[in-house]
């Protein structure tokens, strides 16, 4: 439990925020969205632990510190605020002012946001799941055959840019009229960040040249930290406009987020620890495959809802059969 020590500190803090501001209520639905945020955002753990394994015991608590306070404060409090402004040209201080006194007003304007937020965070869900399937040094592979094949193709140049782009081209001509140019930006920005950071921390972690070696290791960590920060920021878009559906108090969802984001952290941590991604070998497959169905949801909730249960379901019957499939895989090399 030691590893999860932290969580239930920010809980308990987190509640007796939520009390001071709503009451018995408050509680209630921070709880709520707490619990919704980790079963929605397992497999954001698994492959959070795959990238944080390969970072030192530094930058894995700047990853529970530092990076809880971006994700709580930057990611599910601000960035939609800043989203708001940007789509209504409202100034900042006046977006704050209309979450804290209108809440249903600014639920309305990042709803109307979806559009944007679907398209960047959906195709950058997309860039990491292609990364993961295309990537030519993967031994192991979870669907046999089929897998093998797709990871031959990464020795094709660019193959990820080219199967996340040429799709979004096609889409957008079957797409309304009047959110092809928004989907457009967004899902090429989703693209291009993708690639800036990728290509920054691989250029990071294959410098090794003398006196630059541990100065390239704390940018290689760095470049983690910030891949780390994004990929949360993809998972959680969705999950701060879903939770206007249970409450449109902006501070009781700031909260109950931070609950859950702070446990799934805590659990990164663990999965790492305790060797988890060794133990299960095809809980990272898994883990990515979720991610690419969540992908496809968030490109397909461009033009039709799918409620958020959808996800999570399917999140967890992909998590749950990579580990009985790990299970079994164990046994037969045992």
């Amino acid at each position: 439990m030691q590893h999860f020590r932290l969580s239930f500190i920010v809980t308990a803090l987190c509640l007796a925020a939520a009390f001071y501001w709503a009451g018995i209520i408050g509680v209630f639905i921070a709880v709520i969205l707490g619990v919704l945020e980790v079963s929605l955002s397992f497999d954001n753990a698994v492959v959070n632990a795959s990238i944080l394994k390969r970072m030192d015991d530094r930058w894995q608590k700047y990853f529970l510190t530092w990076g809880i306070l971006i994700a709580v404060f930057g990611m599910r409090l601000l960035f939609p605020v800043v989203i708001v402004s940007a789509a209504t040209g409202i100034d900042f201080m006046g977006v704050t002012e209309m979450a804290l006194k209108d809440t249903a007003t600014y639920a309305k304007h990042l709803e109307a946001s979806h559009v944007q937020i679907a398209a960047f965070g959906g195709m950058f869900l997309l860039m990491v799941f292609y990364s993961f399937i295309f990537d030519k040094n993967k031994e192991l592979h979870w669907l046999g055959y089929i897998e093998e094949k797709m990871s031959s193709f990464g020795k094709l140049e660019a193959i990820e840019i080219i199967m996340a782009l040429g799709p979004l081209l096609i889409i957008q001509n079957y797409l309304p009229e009047e959110i092809r140019l928004d989907v457009m930006v967004a899902g090429v920005t989703g693209v291009i960040l993708f690639v800036v950071v990728d290509s920054f921390a691989a250029l990071f972690e294959h410098e090794e040249e003398g006196e630059q070696v541990v100065a390239t290791l704390k940018k290689s960590g760095m470049m983690s930290f910030i891949y780390l920060e994004v990929l949360d920021a993809s998972f959680s878009f969705d999950g701060v406009i879903g939770a206007f559906a249970i409450t449109q108090d902006v501070v009781i969802i700031m909260l109950g987020l931070a609950i859950g984001a702070m446990f799934v952290r805590s659990l990164t941590v663990y999965l790492v620890r305790k060797g988890t991604l060794d133990e299960y070998v095809f809980l990272e497959h898994g883990a990515h495959y979720a991610i690419g169905v969540l992908a496809g949801i968030m490109l397909v909730s461009i033009v039709h809802h799918i409620p958020e249960v959808v996800t999570g379901l399917t999140g967890a019957f992909l998590i749950a059969l990579s580990v009985i499939s790990s299970i079994r895989y164990r046994k037969r090399a045992g």
